[in-house]
Order: C-alpha cells, then structure tokens, then sequence
C-alpha cells in the first residue's frame, strides 16, 4: 500500500494502521498529513510513532505535544498516553500529577486504560491522596470493561478484603478471567490458586505460559516465590523463571545501550 501526499483524502483510523504494518515510512508521511487535518485518530497515532520511531525519527518531546493536541479535542487514548509521558518523564519531566489529571481524564472518557492507570496512582498516592477505595472502584471498572490486568488486581483486592468484603470464590474468578485475557500476572495468581487446590499439572502449564508473557521484574519476583513452593513440580520452574529473566536482562541492557548511543530512551 502507498500513500501520495497529493491526494486529499483523508483515511481513517484503521487504513493507517493497516499502513503501518505494510510501509511504516509511508503511513508515517499519511499519518503526519491527517493529523494536520485535525484527524483525532491520526494525531494520536502520530504521537504513537514519534514515542516509538515507528517510521519517522523518534521524538518523545513531539510525541507528548500531538498527544496533548488529541487529549484536548477528546481522544481518550491520547490522555492517556500524555498521562503515560508525565509518569515516566518521556519527552518531559516526571509529573505524577500532570500524569494523574490526564489519567483521571481518561478513565472519566470511559476508558479501560485510563481507570488502570489513575487507579494505579491512586493505590500508591503518586500526584494523588493515596485512596485505595478510589482505587479498587478503578480496577473494578476497568475489569468490567475487559481489562485483563484490571482484574487480577481486583481478584487481590477481593482476595485480601481490602476496602471491600473478603471474597475468594469471587478472587479466583477474576484471577482466572485475568490469566484467560492474556495477563502475565493473573496467569500466576491464577496458578497459584490451581496449586493451592492441588491441580499441579494445569498449574504448571500456568506458570509456563506466565515466564513466556512476563516482564524482567516479574520474572525476578516470581523466581523467589517459586522457590519457597512445596510441590518439586512447582518449585523446578524456578530455574527457567531465573533463565528466562537472565535472556531479558541482557536484551534489555544491549537495547538500553544502543538507545542511549544514539540519544534514544530505551523502551
């Protein structure tokens, strides 16, 4: 698929994705032409690739200003994303409350992101008052709406009874609604509970499918948990926890490396 700059149409939000995947420097030039025709979706893409490099030169600065541009006319995604850049410092200084505002503007836009995240902040009182009943009714929402690592924090809310009436037939549900949406964490509270219940052989093939979507920090963390289990079954997976995080760590760092040589920030 190509893209001549000379036509005047405008495609919309699918079309260029769909061009992303075919011809990233083409859908970058489609994507910049109908963000300045103030294409909500556009605009948000644009802050997309320019956060990523995706086919144009990464500029997590430019990336912020197209999301704050969409965030304004009403993209919901793009507050969240101007959220995600105030957290993290991408293209700006760390601002727990700017992140925090954007957020809360999200999830009021009904989003499922926007109440995962605002709830995040207000579970750990950054740029917010800490409010673990403000949380958990985020999490709440965001799982109603699908979000799989919504609803393995609601499973531990439910689970532990906080701010909320102990529940665990209702805390396994959601760890097992979480695990079955693809949530590397709620693969592992689900194990977990399969272990507990004596169902090693499902709950191995849990944690199996947990070190495959897991992250370096997971990775590590569970390591330590499941070396403390009493099933051998269990507690052998440790070794290929503690494998895979050591195959990430040293991506990570080569990719961290290389972002910074040519004045990237690593993903």
């Amino acid at each position: 698929m190509s893209w001549n700059l000379r036509r005047q149409e405008v495609l919309d939000g699918e079309q260029l994705r769909a061009m992303l995947q075919d011809n990233p420097a083409s859908a970058a030039r489609a994507i910049l032409v109908a963000a300045q025709q103030n294409m909500l979706d556009a605009q948000a893409l644009l802050g997309q690739i320019l956060l990523d490099g995706t086919g144009i030169e990464q500029d997590a600065a430019l990336a912020l200003t197209w999301f704050q541009i969409a965030a304004r006319n009403g993209h919901a995604m793009a507050s969240n994303m101007a959220g995600r850049c105030h957290e993290h410092g991408w293209g700006c200084e760390p601002d727990a409350a700017k992140a925090a505002e954007y957020y809360r503007q999200a999830a009021e836009a009904g989003l499922d992101w926007g109440f995962y995240n605002y709830g995040n902040l207000l579970a750990t009182g950054r740029g917010v008052n800490k409010d673990q009943a403000r949380a958990l009714a985020c999490y709440r929402k965001a799982a109603q709406l699908g979000h799989a690592k919504s609803m393995n924090l609601l499973g531990r809310y439910l689970e532990e009874g906080v701010c909320c009436e102990q529940d665990l037939a209702a805390a396994h549900d959601w760890y097992r609604r979480s695990a079955e949406g693809g949530d590397f964490r709620g693969q592992f509270s689900h194990a977990a509970v399969l272990a507990d219940h004596h169902r090693i052989d499902e709950a191995v093939v849990w944690l199996r499918t947990a070190l495959q979507n897991g992250n370096l920090n997971f990775l590590r963390v569970s390591r330590k948990t499941l070396l403390d289990a009493t099933h051998p079954d269990i507690r052998a997976l440790a070794l290929d926890y503690h494998q895979q995080a050591a195959n990430l760590g040293t991506r990570f760092c080569t990719k961290s490396i290389a972002a910074y040589n040519v004045g990237c920030r690593p993903a």
